[in-house]
């Protein structure tokens, strides 16, 4: 997987989110879905950019970016900001 796929891979679940909130706002989803399909998406956004950040550090070190991997949902949720 290359940076311009994770990006990809971004840009779809941001649309997804925006299609998600269309639908909400037009009455056409239950409250209670929509907030587990976006806690969902959350998720895999942070995943998303989680997995860009390492590959960016890697390659700033001087290391293969290849050899990052996705973290698991319960890892980059538990991050402290």
């Amino acid at each position: 997987m290359t940076d311009q796929d994770i990006l990809a891979r971004i840009k779809q679940l941001v649309d997804d989110e925006h299609a998600l909130r269309a639908k909400a706002t037009a009455g056409e989803i239950d409250p209670v879905a929509e907030r587990k399909q976006l806690a969902e998406l959350e998720v895999m956004l942070d995943q998303a950019w989680d997995l860009l950040r390492q590959r960016r550090a890697r390659i700033g070190s001087g290391e293969s970016p290849d050899e990052t991997g996705m973290r698991s949902p319960r890892e980059v949720e538990g991050y402290l900001q």
